[in-house]
This record gives structure tokens, sequence and C-alpha cells, in this order.
């Protein structure tokens, strides 16, 4: 037996047209390919194969996929036929040397998410409690019909109800906790349901069978969407809403259109673009990509474009360019979103907006052009910073030269000198990634739930940043001595880079130099941030209170051992100017090495000025008496 994601995969990597050509006659018409039929033995071009999809003869009546084709054709059992075509393919096809005895062991979790679909849609529109659901769907344009296309629901606010139906229906409880429908807070010993006062969204994958369910929360709190937790059904990163019904037109078209939210999907959908899919609120992974490119040669990214729209966008396109997947990015007006854009404007003005879309290359030099990007030095290796790992996705090897092209056109630098740095490999930043645990419990206002707390380091903790020592040093300073916490903060705020007009988009996250007001340690900069909004009056255990809200349970010891080390501050405020003076250090260094960086692109009296600046950066260093960071190199 071969499993059925198998089946599915070989078959949407198949060449049809290729496979059927060694026994078929065939000719390209329009868009299919016609020939005599080999089945009925016929002379006229009866016989149709389309690209995506499968044959038919107009004559006989014959009709099917690759893999019918095969095993009519050739004799063979339909699991001969896959591994024929997965040959063809080039995918190895391993067959389950034995049989599953009984049903599948995910059957019961697709039944009981199909259950409990019917059941929120119920509450959703035969229940009072509903009624604010109903109203909320009612404003944001959404017929019955769609509704119940989508299977959207209601999970109520009341605690007992879904686990009183399905035990009803005689699910266990247990169950339901595995399916992730009920969960157990450790403090709680009553079973709850996860979602809840919701408006929800049933996920299917690719076979229709449900596999999870998004909630879209209708009152005040955190967070606005929250997803299935995972289980053996649901793999968020590889999942994509809305697959179930576009796959068939994502082949026919040959294009995906890629949207951000779930009322982006519906909304297109409803309208008439049918190859619509959106990520589950994550940053578009690689498997969602896989699946994409199995589905499309072309996808079509229309997210937001505000800044975090086009962060989010220019990420999505590299993850889907390193799979060999054209990408074109759609450019919303200011202040829609693809859900309102279509309300307003129907199928005719999103295929228009489609239609207009830009190569995601031309999109970013378009928009650092637009900026003036290109104008100096400076600002020009930032610009070609934020194009050279676009560069490097791209799987094509002939997409990627057209790119190095256009990049050395827009920035007027020598192709020589832009395919060293791309041979180079990763960039200066990928470099300064640091691997230091998050500490911060983020505010997620994503469709996403809120994710698993950082693991708490072995043994005490250690930063892999330069200089972090002295960001402890000014963090214990506000944590010990409230009084001096405005200094720390006035010091700290001079660090800080002007970042007035640097595009949100270009700003990379594992870049730790461009984290604001100079601290870069992640578990130091998130006590740092909390430490902004504390009172002053807070003091000793009312502030490790206060934080314990704010941060995770090991970096609030980690505060509590550091308000421990009060007595061996003997002098806080040298401390303060210390620790500045060292990060002041560490700033100028970063610039040389930025000066360092940019001087390759500079000529004549412009270089001159560069090395002037570069000497002048080494003697004050000297004369801040920076000795101890000769063998400091940015690496």
């Amino acid at each position: 037996m071969i499993p059925d994601e198998d089946v599915e995969r070989v078959r949407e990597a198949a060449d049809i047209v290729a496979i059927i050509s060694e026994h078929v006659r065939l000719k390209r018409v329009g868009s299919v390919y016609r020939g005599p039929c080999p089945f009925h033995q016929g002379t006229n071009n009866n016989f149709s194969v389309m690209p995506k999809g499968g044959y038919t003869c107009f004559v006989c009546g014959e009709k099917g996929n690759v893999f019918t084709f095969v095993q009519k054709r050739l004799g063979l059992t339909f699991a001969e036929a896959v591994k024929y075509v997965g040959e063809k393919a080039g995918i190895e096809v391993r067959e389950i040397s034995k049989q599953r005895e009984g049903p599948d062991p995910r059957e019961p979790f697709w039944e009981m998410n199909a259950t409990s679909a019917e059941w929120f849609r119920e509450q959703l529109w035969n229940s009072d409690r509903g009624a604010p659901a109903r109203e909320y769907l009612a404003s944001r344009g959404i017929s019955r019909e769609t509704a119940d296309r989508w299977e959207l629901g209601f999970a109520p606010r009341e605690l007992g109800l879904l686990r009183a139906h399905m035990a009803n229906l005689g699910w266990e409880e247990e169950r339901l906790l595995q399916a992730g429908l009920l969960v157990k807070r450790a403090e709680e010993e009553e079973l709850r349901p996860r979602f809840r006062d919701r408006l929800m969204f049933a996920i299917l994958d690719a076979q229709s069978r449900h596999t999870a369910f998004g909630g879209r929360l209708l009152g005040p709190g955190e967070p606005k969407y929250l997803n299935s937790a995972e289980s053996d059904v649901f793999h968020k990163g590889q999942t994509l809403y809305g697959l179930h019904f576009a796959r068939g037109a994502m082949r026919r078209e040959e294009r995906a259109i890629l949207v951000e939210g779930y009322f982006d999907v519906v909304r297109l959908s409803d309208a008439g673009v049918e190859p619509v899919v959106a990520p589950l609120g994550t940053a578009l992974t690689e498997g969602q990509a896989e699946l994409l490119r199995r589905h499309a040669k072309t996808v079509f990214i229309a997210y937001d474009s505000d800044a975090p729209g086009q962060k989010a966008t220019f990420r999505a396109a590299d993850a889907l360019l390193a799979q060999g997947v054209a990408v074109r990015i759609v450019t919303m007006p200011d202040g829609e979103d693809p859900d309102t854009f279509v309300r307003a404007h129907g199928r005719e003005g999103m295929e228009r907006l489609i239609s207009s879309a830009l190569d995601v290359f031309d999109r970013k030099v378009q928009l650092l052009e637009r900026g003036g990007w290109f104008a100096d030095l400076q600002r020009k290796r930032r610009a070609l910073d934020s194009l050279l790992p676009t560069i490097r996705a791209a799987k094509d090897p002939i997409t990627r030269e057209m790119y190095l092209a256009r990049a050395a056109e827009a920035a007027k630098v020598d192709r020589g000198v832009l395919a060293r740095e791309l041979d180079a490999g990763v960039g200066r930043r990928a470099r300064q990634a640091t691997h230091a645990p998050a500490a911060r419990r983020p505010v997620v206002e994503e469709m996403d739930a809120p994710p698993a707390p950082a693991p708490a380091p072995v043994g005490p903790y250690k930063s892999t940043v330069e200089a972090s020592s002295s960001e402890r040093d000014l963090v214990r300073v506000m944590l010990v001595h409230r009084a001096l916490a405005d200094v720390v903060i006035e010091g700290v705020g001079r660090l800080s880079e002007d970042e007035s007009e640097r595009p949100e988009w270009l700003a990379d996250d594992e870049d730790q130099s461009r984290a604001p007001d100079g601290l870069r340690d992640p578990v130091f900069r998130a006590m740092y941030d909390a430490l902004l909004e504390a009172e002053s009056t807070l003091q000793g255990g009312e502030l490790i209170t206060w934080l314990a809200d704010r941060l995770e349970p090991w970096a609030v010891q980690l505060a509590e051992e550091m308000l421990g080390t009060a007595e061996s501050m003997t002098n806080p405020q040298a401390m303060v100017e210390g620790a500045l003076r060292r990060l002041r250090e560490r700033a100028m260094r970063d610039t040389l090495a930025e000066l360092d960086r940019v001087t390759p692109l500079a000529a004549g009296e412009q270089k001159d000025r560069l090395i002037a600046e570069k000497q002048r950066l080494h003697n004050e260093l000297r004369h801040m008496g920076a000795t101890g960071w000769k063998g400091y190199r940015r690496p």
C-alpha cells in the first residue's frame, strides 16, 4: 500500500503530457495537446490531454488521470502505476510492507473535528449565543451561503457546552484533549474548551479532511486569532488555508494567489478569484512554499502594502524563490487589503491588480529607487544588503543572473563586485545573528497562538553578544537603584542610530546591530523594555512581581539574582558611565565595519573622505583608551 500523501505528491509532480507522448503522437492545440486515441485505435486527433489535468477521448469516452492511463496502457496495478510515474518524475515511491489493520488511526481526529465544526455552525445560526458573530459577519458582508460553504461557526464562552455535546455522542475527554478541542491549564483541574467567544474557521487539508480550526476573538483580549494546537493531523507549517478549494484552480490556471488572512481567502474565492490560499498566521514556511510549488508555477503575493506587510511579503518571496517558483507582487492600495478591496471593486478590480503585478525583485528595486536608497554610499550599501538575500534565494540560475544584473544596474555598481559579495555566502547580518533565547512574551496580534515560551537556559545565562556584560550592568542598575533609571535611559537613548527614514522592511530581525537603543542581547533588551514601563516607586519584591507578568519565569529568576547583587555595587554611577562608554566603543567599531563595507563602492574624492573618516574614528577610539577592543572585529 502506498500512502495517500505519496500518491498525491507523485501525481502533482508528474508531466502527463511527456508520459502519454511516449505512447501517443501529440501536438499542441491551444492550451491542450491532441492526438489519435490509443484505446480505440483512432486515426483522428480526438484524444485530448491537459497539461495539469487528465485525458479524454471524445469518441470512445475514455478518460482519466496519469495513473489511469499507465494502468490501462501498460496493464499495471495501481501501485505499480504510481511507482512507474514516480520514477519518471524523479520521486522514490515506497510501498508500506504491511497494510494497517483497521482504519487509519487519524480518522477519529478528522471525525471529531468535523463533528465539532457542525456544532460550531449550529451555535452560529441557531443559538442566541451566536448573535454577536452573526452581526459581525453581516458587518463584513459575509452571506449565509458563503459562511456555510466555508463552514464558519461560533464557539460560545460557556465552559461545558462543547464537552457535553461531544460526550453525548460518545467522544471521551481524553480524545478531545488530544485533538486540541479541550485544554488543561496547570493550575486548574477542569478541562476547558480551547476556543471561547470566537468566530470559527474550519481548516481542511488538501483532501478536504477536517484537521483544525482558527478562531477570531469577538470581544476584547489577546490573541485576536488563535489556531488549533499541533496534533497528529495538523501541522501548521505544512498547511495552507483554503487549499482544498483552490487546488484545482491553481493547477488549471498555473498560478496561486497568496494572501494573509482567512477573510481575504473567503472574499476572493467567493468573488471568483479561486486559486487563493493563506498561511496560518506565521511567516511562510518551507513546507508551505513546497505545497505552493506542487500546485502552481507562479505565486502572486497580495499582502498589505504597509511596512509589516512588505516585510512579510519579501520573506515569503524568498522562501518561494528557494523552491524555484516565480514570484510576483500585487501592490494593494494604501489602507486596503484583498478583503476590503474586492468588496469594493469586485473580481475585475482584483484581476486588474494581479495583471499589473511586478516580479518581486523589480518591486524591491522600485521601492528602493522611490525612497532614494541608491543616492549615497551608506544607503546604497544597505539597499544592496536587502537585495542580496533575494538573489541568493533564487533557485533558478537564469533568474539569479537576471537579478544580479538588475541590482548592479540600479545601484550603478560593477557587477563583478556584487558577484563576489554574492559568492561570499551568507551576509554580515547572518554572521552576526545571535542564538540567545527570547525572554519576553510578545503581544500576539496575528492569526496565531502565543508561541511556546523559550526554554530556560541550562545553568547561568551566557550571552553571545559582544559587550553584553555592559548591557547587564545597565539592567542591574535599573533594578537595584531605581533613582538612576532615568540616567540609564537617557544614556542608552544617545546610543540609538537615526533610523527615522529607513523603511521597516529593510530591517533584518537577526541584525542585532540594528536593535533600538543600543541593546542587542534579546534577554537584557526584554528586561530593559519592561523596566522602561515600571513606575519608579516599584522596588524589590514589588518590582519582581510586576516583571513576572511581562517576562518568562526563568528571566524573572535572572532578575532576582541580579537584585541579589546589590551589595557588590559600590559605585553605580561609575558603573553606568563605564557601561555606556563600552557600548559607545562598540557602536564606533560597528561604524568602522560599515565604512569597510561601503568603501569598495566609492571612488575618487568620495573614497578619500571615507578613508579619512575611518582614521578619525580610530583616533577617537585610541583617545577613549579603548585598548581592550584591539582584538575585536565584527564577525
